[in-house]
C-alpha cells in the first residue's frame, strides 16, 4: 500500500465498471491529477476482488452494478478481509436502495457519474484518505435519512459522542483508539452501538448526522 501520510505519496487506483468508454474516461482524468496512479481496471466485480486482493490499490472505484459481483458484495468482501483498499461507489443512481446498500457494505463515498471532473478526483483523494465524499445530490438523500426520526445527541454518552465526532472527521477505528486511549475493539463496539441506535446504517450515515446535530 502507498503511505499516505507522505504528501509525496501516489494514490493508486483501481476502476470497476463495465462501461469501456467511462473508463477510459475515468483514467485518462485521473492520470491527469498529481499523484494519482490507476493501477487496474475491470468490468467485472469478480475481477475487481481478485485485482484489489492481488494489487491492494488504495481507491477502489466501483460501479454499484457490476456484473459478475455486484458493487455491493465487492465491497463488503473488502471489509470482511480486512483489505485496507478505500471503495468509492459510482452510479448512475442516487436512490435510497443503492446509497444505502453502498455505504452499509462499507464504501467511504458515493459518485453519480454525472458529477464533474474536479469533483470525481476530489473524491478519489478524500476516500484515500479515508474521509466521506458525496455527491450533492447523495449528500441530499443522506441527509433526509440523517433528519428522519433518529434520537437526539442528549441521547448518547459522552464516551459514544466522542467516538462519533471522530468519525466525522473521517478518522479510522484504530486512529479513534489511539485518540481516546481505548482498544479498536472498544472502538468497533461503540460504532456498532451507536449505528443501532441512531438507526442508521454505515459510518457515512453516521458521520453525517453528527455534522446535522452540531456534533
Amino acid at each position: 500500500m502507498s503511505d499516505l501520510n507522505s504528501s509525496a505519496s501516489t494514490i493508486r487506483v483501481l476502476l470497476a465498471d463495465d462501461h469501456p468508454a467511462l473508463r477510459v474516461g475515468l483514467r485518462v482524468l485521473l492520470e491527469q491529477a498529481p499523484g494519482v496512479e490507476v493501477v487496474a481496471e475491470t468490468g467485472d466485480g469478480v475481477q475487481a476482488l481478485e485485482q484489489i486482493v492481488a494489487l491492494e490499490p488504495d481507491v477502489a472505484v466501483l460501479d454499484c452494478r457490476l456484473p459478475g459481483l455486484p458493487g455491493t458484495e465487492v465491497a463488503a468482501q473488502v471489509r470482511r478481509r480486512g483489505l485496507a483498499t478505500r471503495i468509492l461507489a459510482l452510479s448512475a443512481y442516487s436512490d435510497e436502495q443503492y446509497v444505502r446498500g453502498m455505504l452499509a457494505a462499507g464504501a467511504v463515498g458515493y459518485l453519480l457519474k454525472e458529477d464533474a471532473p474536479g469533483v470525481i478526483v476530489a473524491a478519489v483523494q478524500a476516500a484515500a484518505q479515508g474521509r466521506a465524499w458525496l455527491s450533492p445530490a447523495v449528500a441530499a438523500v443522506v441527509a433526509a435519512l440523517a433528519r428522519s426520526d433518529h434520537p437526539s445527541p442528549q441521547d448518547l454518552t459522552e464516551r459514544e459522542r466522542e467516538v462519533l465526532r471522530l468519525v466525522a472527521q473521517g478518522r479510522t477505528n484504530k486512529e479513534i483508539a489511539l485518540s481516546l486511549g481505548i482498544a479498536e475493539r472498544t472502538v468497533e463496539f461503540h460504532i456498532t452501538n451507536l449505528l443501532a441506535k441512531l438507526r442508521l446504517a454505515s459510518r457515512v450515515e453516521a458521520a453525517v448526522w453528527a455534522t446535522e446535530h452540531g456534533l
